[in-house]
């Protein structure tokens, strides 16, 4: 990337998040049972490392 460009790189470009649930990739919980949202929420979350 050029210096002088302050811009940064996938900047103003959206995204949506896709999970994997029991084989399945969706992307929003909206159409989820309530047994299915609680078992996304029991779940352990995992962070990038980046924090560590």
């Amino acid at each position: 990337m050029d210096e002088n460009n302050n811009s940064k790189l996938g900047e103003g470009v959206g995204f949506e998040r896709i999970r994997r649930i029991t084989g399945y990739l969706v992307g929003t919980m909206d159409k989820w049972n309530d047994a299915k949202r609680a078992e996304e929420r029991d779940r352990v979350k995992h962070g990038s490392g980046k924090d560590a």
